[in-house]
């Protein structure tokens, strides 16, 4: 009975001893997996919808995203492949595309989401791994400022938010179009209702009569709304991001023989596939081409993609990609050639500056919240042929 004890313990020693030197090894494996070398290939992700009716925005901020990717990582010294994902407008598809970024222990940061509620969607397990996420086109105001924020101090976003855009739109109807009632429309998604109600706030401050109504996200008749319009209203304001469905909002207002205008936000923002002449859109970024120091930038991206339009999505990519790169050799820096944790790059990006910005000025984010300093809104007229015409610069926060 001893003896055999004895090699029982003997045994259970020899057996914990293993476990003890196999969970070592795991743990200074999972050390090592989680350290990057600033001389090996990084990766950064970009989540963005590339399929269905907001993938004009996903594939434009593609086409800016490899090209950041291609000229920028050079000047930082360094070596990074781009992954993309297809969030299509899926909360469910993005939480399934951050996790599998995660699980990449090359993967350093995530460009996007693109949308606001993929953002809110992926921004806690993108936070608990210690990976940033900077969007280009996120606008919802919940997702930094407010009481009850919907994003994690791991995102930032390189566009002003809807309480900017909303206050912008509002103010250049009252005091630029002079108008005296508008219909404000919401798709019924958080993004819409957020910029809807910011509008209709601003409007009813200025005076102006306001009517409230809502659709389905899903409608694509709007002919029951747009009955509803009163023939002396001056604009319908309607909330969506999916430009089609503003085209056809303002063709059924002309078909009824509505005198109001269509007006609508940066989800709308695509000359492609809403064109209808009057009809007015705000979008979180200028003209790049109004800058002299971007013609380079403009003509080594289209000698790339020579059938592309240049339009409002793809350039805060570009700036999006500078922002992270800057954050990562920050990074590099800090650790003399190893990022030990994915954490250090959260810990460099509110430090950035970034000068002759390319959308404007000299970028840096603001000291109270991950929004950008002084972001501002620009509203465009389309025009009869279907150009957007920049038409009010001097509006936006």
């Amino acid at each position: 009975m001893r003896r055999k004890g004895g090699v029982v313990l003997a045994l259970a020693t020899i057996v914990a001893a293993a476990f003890a030197s196999t969970a070592g090894a795991g743990s200074a494996s999972a050390e090592r997996s989680q350290a990057l070398s600033c001389k090996g290939t990084l990766k950064i992700a970009l989540m963005t919808p590339l399929t269905g009716d907001a993938g004009f925005l996903g594939n434009e901020q593609l086409s800016w995203a490899k090209f950041a990717v291609k000229t920028l990582q050079k000047r930082y010294g360094l070596k990074v492949q781009l992954l993309s994902g297809d969030t299509q407008l899926s909360a469910d598809l993005a939480s399934s595309l951050a996790q599998k970024y995660i699980a990449d222990p090359r993967v350093a940061a995530v460009i996007g989401p693109s949308t606001s509620g993929a953002v809110q969607a992926v921004s806690q397990a993108l936070f608990q791994a210690g990976l940033i996420h900077v969007s280009p086109s996120a606008t919802r105001t919940a997702l930094t400022k407010g009481s009850s924020r919907q994003a994690t101090p791991a995102f930032f976003r390189v566009v002003p938010d809807d309480d900017i855009q909303g206050p912008a739109d509002a103010l250049y109807m009252a005091d630029k179009l002079k108008v005296k009632k508008v219909v404000v429309v919401d798709s019924q998604e958080p993004y819409s209702v957020g910029l809807a109600n910011a509008i209709e706030r601003t409007l009813k401050a200025k005076g102006v009569t306001t009517q409230r109504e809502s659709v389905n996200i899903n409608t694509s008749d709007f002919s029951p709304i747009v009955t509803k319009v009163p023939g002396d209203a001056d604009i319908v304001f309607f909330g969506t991001q999916q430009p089609p469905k503003a085209q056809t909002f303002a063709q059924q207002l002309l078909e009824q023989g509505k005198k109001a205008k269509l007006f609508s936000g940066d989800g709308a923002n695509d000359p492609d596939k809403f064109k209808v002449p009057g009809s007015y859109v705000s979008n979180f970024a200028a003209p790049i081409d109004l800058f002299p120091y971007n013609a380079s930038i403009i003509a080594a991206w289209k000698k790339d993609n020579p059938s592309a339009t240049l339009g409002s999505f793809g350039p805060p990519t570009y700036g999006a990609i500078q922002v992270v790169f800057n954050a990562i050799k920050r990074a590099c820096d800090a650790g003399k050639g190893t990022i030990k944790d994915r954490k250090d790059i959260l810990k460099q990006v509110k430090k950035i500056t970034v000068k002759n910005w390319i959308l404007g000025g000299t970028f840096k984010f603001s000291t109270k919240t991950n929004d950008p300093l002084n972001g501002r809104f620009y509203i465009f007229q389309i025009q009869s042929n279907g150009s957007y015409k920049l038409v009010d610069p001097a509006i936006g926060g």
